[in-house]
């Protein structure tokens, strides 16, 4: 439908086997993700880009990796260093030429960003709402990693931007730091975030 839009988010190396920040069966969705990017007229995929002494990383602070401090936009996962800016990108398996843009976030070294749309702080725009307006895009359908955390936060923000939003399960995988997972499903569910399967949109 020219009304719909699909955002791969973060199918990247280091999020999947082997990487420095691997989600739990991320590489079992690929060929999954690979079919629905087929069936969307507008494709856009995002990427983790950080510079290497990035806030978010645990190594910038001295702090065990997974613990959690305070930054002035709110609280903050310390993160392995992951996704420094230079190196490679989004899996080769992945069918990226068929993507409409290719967004990189989370470049800011003083904040982190999770969302396909705003830095953390939610001060900085990526300008990706603007760029779906003008193409007439009113349903978003997320996949991708992680569910618990930049896929919920991209999903809720297009809700917060009036979009209607969708998170296609079975095309994420989720990290579940401490019942995350749980609780990103509960958020987006009270957002107003869909949940379907890919099989709910004739993809199997």
């Amino acid at each position: 439908m020219p009304n719909e839009a699909l955002i791969v988010v973060d199918m990247q190396n280091d999020f999947c086997d082997g990487g420095a920040l691997a989600v739990p069966g991320a590489n079992a969705i690929v060929p999954l993700v690979n079919r629905l990017i087929g069936r969307f007229d507008h494709v856009v995929m995002t990427q983790d880009w950080h510079p290497a002494k990035h806030v978010s990383f645990a190594s910038s602070h001295n702090k065990k990796p997974f613990s959690m401090i305070d930054m002035p936009y709110g609280k903050q996962v310390m993160w392995p260093v992951h996704w420094v800016q230079g190196t490679s990108d989004a899996l080769k398996e992945l069918h990226v030429t068929k993507a409409n843009m290719i967004l990189r976030k989370g470049f800011n070294p003083d904040v982190d960003g999770y969302s396909a749309f705003f830095d953390n702080d939610h001060k900085t725009s990526t300008d990706l709402e603007g760029y779906f307006k003008t193409r007439g895009v009113k349903h978003i359908f997320l996949a991708g990693l992680a569910t618990d955390f930049c896929v919920m936060w991209s999903s809720l923000d297009a809700r917060k931007l009036g979009f209607e939003a969708t998170v296609i399960e079975d095309a994420c995988r989720g990290i579940d730091l401490d019942g995350s997972l749980a609780a990103a499903w509960k958020s987006m569910e009270k957002a107003g975030v869909g949940r379907v399967n890919s099989s709910d949109l004739g993809t199997t």
